[in-house]
């Protein structure tokens, strides 16, 4: 009995740590990328992958790190 007391508490007292690691985590990453540029005709026709080749060809790498698709109207977002 004593060992499943353990193992309840353990589990217990690991879910707050899991939370603040996750949350930590997504932002750090919100805050190494933010919009830096627009690349390319609009709507942009391409996929993700062609949108960062346009935005590296642009502007280089760094200062770009990704480039994404975005809104309805398709704009190419370069993220430094």
């Amino acid at each position: 009995q004593n060992r499943k007391k353990w193992q309840r508490t353990s589990t217990q007292s690991a879910s707050p740590l899991f939370v603040l690691l996750v949350a930590s985590t997504e932002i750090l990453k919100s805050e190494a990328q933010t919009f830096c540029f627009e690349c390319g005709p609009v709507p942009f026709l391409g996929t993700n992958a062609d949108c960062f080749n346009c935005c590296k060809t642009k502007y280089g790498s760094p200062p770009v790190v990704s480039g994404v698709v975005v809104g309805s109207e398709k704009h190419c977002h370069c993220y430094c």
